[in-house]
């Protein structure tokens, strides 16, 4: 079979010529789909190149340990307490200090909820004291100075005087008539002598004394011109000190408190900032020269499980040098301060760092 031939006509001719390119052009487009679609679906190689990629490995097996138990959380507040507050508990705190005591103020503060009390103190400084007095050597109980032998005896004699008191009969009524007809008669009362006790007859006694009744029922007979002795009881004292400002207090009346739980790392921080401060200020008067008004001093030191002290240094300020030679030879001179319990170890570890303060004034 032979291919028809094209038509002589030229306009004919191009039409026969585009019918057999355009189903050639299909023929094609058939053929080479298949092809096409299995090129694109393959993904063109990237640049040459480093490989990046991870790997993960099991981890190998270790054997178990038994957990360390875990640590009691350091304390978070330290304060100095009031030493003339009563011993309380609180219930929930994280202030901690050498005594438990509960949060308290002369003047409640109404609907006042805070851990320590409403005080008026010093805003630009920082302060862990409520209280302040003065530091000094506690005196024991001084027993009442014993009478001479005068003494004795006129406070014998006045014991027995005053056992029978002034006593006398309510006041009665006299008549008393003159001769004269004429005359007036008149009723005189007299009066018991002043202090005197009531009763049915007249006693003599010293009307001087006064008998009370106390808060139990006892009678307890009071002579005003001779006062007894008081005995001396054990004074507790506090170092000089800022106060904390406080605006927010508590409701609960009583000696001024913080809200404290007592530790043994309380009382010896306590113990260690009363000895610090006496040392200071024996320095302070031995010295011949004394610091500006309004010197401050900042001493950061380290003290270990020992009680020694094993790095410090004041800041680098523009305080005198006899200030910072005080300053720390305060924390120096009375080291070291004692050795650490098991418990403070396990809270603490071996070593804790501190900052003290130093306020000069004149």
């Amino acid at each position: 079979m032979g291919w028809p031939r094209l038509s002589r006509n030229g306009e004919t001719r191009s039409v026969q010529i585009g019918v057999v390119a355009t189903i050639l052009f299909h023929l094609l487009l058939i053929l080479a789909l298949p092809h096409l679609l299995k090129r694109t679906a393959v993904t063109s190689p990237g640049p040459k190149g480093d490989r990046v990629f991870t790997v993960e490995l099991e981890p190998e097996e270790t054997p178990k340990v038994a957990a360390a138990p875990t640590p009691p959380p350091k304390p978070f507040k330290f304060v100095e307490i009031n030493p003339d507050a009563p011993d309380n508990p609180p219930d929930k705190t994280e202030n901690f200090g050498a005594q438990n005591q509960q949060v308290a103020q002369e003047k409640p503060t109404p609907d006042g909820k805070s851990d320590a009390p409403a005080l008026a103190g010093d805003k630009e400084k920082e302060s862990t004291a409520i209280v302040t007095g003065r530091l000094k050597e506690l005196e024991p109980p001084v027993p009442p100075t014993p009478p001479t032998a005068e003494e004795q005896q006129a406070a014998e004699e006045a014991a027995a005087k005053a056992q029978t008191l002034a006593q006398a009969p309510l006041p009665g009524f006299e008549k008393f008539e003159g001769e004269s007809p004429d005359s007036v008669g008149s009723n005189i009362a007299k009066l018991p002598p002043p202090g005197s006790k009531r009763s049915n007859e007249v006693v003599d006694g010293d009307s001087e004394v006064r008998e009370v009744v106390s808060f139990n029922g006892q009678v307890i007979r009071i002579d005003p011109r001779r006062p007894a002795q008081r005995e001396r009881v054990e004074q507790r004292n506090s170092r000089p000190a800022f106060l904390r400002d406080n605006q927010l207090g508590t409701q609960n009346i009583g000696p001024i408190a913080y809200n404290a739980k007592w530790s043994e790392y309380g009382a010896y921080l306590q113990k260690l900032i009363e000895t610090v401060q006496v040392q200071w200020e024996k320095i302070i008067e031995q010295g011949s020269v004394y610091p500006p008004a309004g010197t401050i001093v900042r001493v950061k030191f380290s003290i270990n499980d020992k009680g020694e002290i094993t790095d410090i240094a004041p800041d680098e300020g523009e305080s005198p040098l006899q200030a910072k030679r005080a300053s720390v030879s305060a924390i120096t001179a009375r080291a070291p301060y004692g050795r650490w319990s098991d418990e403070m170890i396990a809270v603490l570890g071996r070593e804790q760092e501190m900052t003290f303060t130093f306020y000069y004034n004149p």
